[in-house]
């Protein structure tokens, strides 16, 4: 059964984990990779490893039997954006984020047509809350902009959702178990928050109805990441269990 299926029970709680390499170089992303080992089998690769070469290392980590998740995040004219999402479809990675944008969710899902890539479109950063948005000139607030681009992003068949763990449950009864939810903002107990402003640790998350976990800097940056990572797949699992 496909790792992307909402709401999936049957999904190995491994991969349920994504760990993302937000590192510097490539060369840092591949000995993290390799320390983690079979400890983790989903990875997501940002804009920042993107620009010092992740792409190839995407290539590289698909071809080893690892899933991967591309974080761009796009949002241009629509002609931009359906060529962007068609390049990243040829990689084989399994999602790939699109804000949610009406013009630009519409151009992504013509760019993966007839590719087994799955679009997220991203609702709310989890770094942003009621008055980051009020500053930017919004007149919602976090709670009604991402229901309303939840709703849009259903409507135009996009295949999941990002948005914070203290959504998915509201956003699940809202959207139905058709969508893939994968929250960002976890942070396991006892971990800095850096700079989310929204967040959960890892079973309070999968109990709400998360799919899928994407954690960086608490795996990354442990001194012992297989220990967390591991600790993390055993929330999930135990979490999942209860589900």
């Amino acid at each position: 059964m496909s790792s992307t299926q909402a709401n999936d029970t049957a999904i190995d709680p491994r991969d349920r984990l994504i760990v993302a390499l937000d590192l510097p170089s490539v060369a840092e992303a591949e000995a993290m990779v390799a320390r983690l080992g079979d400890h983790v089998s989903f990875y997501k690769i940002g804009m920042e490893l993107t620009y010092a070469g992740g792409l190839p290392l995407a290539e590289r980590l698909i071809g080893s039997g690892k899933k991967v998740f591309i974080d761009l995040k796009l949002h241009d004219i629509p002609n931009t954006v359906e060529r962007a999402a068609r390049q990243i479809a040829r990689l084989g990675a399994s999602f790939l984020t699109v804000h949610a944008y009406p013009q630009s969710m519409k151009a992504a899902l013509a760019g993966v047509a007839g590719s087994k890539l799955k679009l997220l479109a991203v609702t709310v950063m989890t770094s942003y809350d009621d008055a980051d948005l009020a500053a930017a000139g919004y007149s919602l607030g976090v709670k009604e902009l991402v229901s309303r681009r939840a709703l849009q992003a259903r409507d135009a068949g996009i295949h999941g959702l990002i948005l914070s763990p203290e959504e998915t449950e509201s956003i699940r009864a809202l959207v139905g178990p058709g969508m893939a939810l994968v929250t960002p903002g976890i942070r396991p107990a006892g971990t800095a928050i850096g700079d989310q402003k929204r967040i959960m640790t890892p079973a309070r998350a999968i109990a709400g109805g998360a799919d899928h976990l994407v954690v960086g800097r608490p795996v990354t940056e442990a001194a012992d990441p297989v220990a967390v990572a591991d600790a993390i797949v055993a929330d999930i699992a135990a979490a999942q269990a209860q589900r």
